[in-house]
């Protein structure tokens, strides 16, 4: 890998980091939405539990997406510094923990395709959290609070 591969690298594991911020807003949202189910769903109102149902539904893909998006922002915190030599060795561990199928891509992957991946993913996450913010905001409007 070039300086410029780990430079790419660093940028986009602190840029990573940054984004933990959304998977923090959506975990809480995800919690508080159990919270009030399992504290009043007998006493909700049917819009609100869908609502704050849909939240916890939408914590489940938010989750797995910011577990991807924490595995990322390790790899390429390790790649930028060093800890994993190449992009062909990383590929090698990836393939012998099961995370990756060597047998149907046998070449390694260019670091611009790992990148692009990543940042989609991203946008992904976000997009889940945005759906889980606006549900939670229904969820909250459509309340009774007499």
């Amino acid at each position: 890998m070039t300086d410029n591969d780990r430079a790419t690298c660093a940028a986009l594991a602190g840029l990573l980091r940054a984004f933990m911020v959304l998977a923090i807003w959506g975990f809480a949202l995800t919690s508080i939405a159990a919270l009030v189910l399992a504290l009043t769903l007998r006493s909700l109102p049917t819009t609100p539990t869908m609502g704050f149902g849909a939240v916890v539904i939408l914590g489940v893909l938010e989750r797995y997406f910011a577990f991807r998006l924490r595995l990322d922002q390790t790899l390429f915190g390790d790649l930028a510094h060093g800890t994993i030599a190449s992009l062909d060795a990383l590929d090698r561990a990836l393939d012998r923990l099961g995370l990756r199928n060597a047998a149907s891509s046998p070449s390694t992957r260019p670091l611009d395709d790992r990148v692009q991946g990543t940042r989609q993913l991203m946008q992904r996450h976000a997009i889940v959290v945005a759906c889980q913010s606006a549900m939670f905001l229904l969820a909250l409007m459509t309340q009774d609070f007499s």
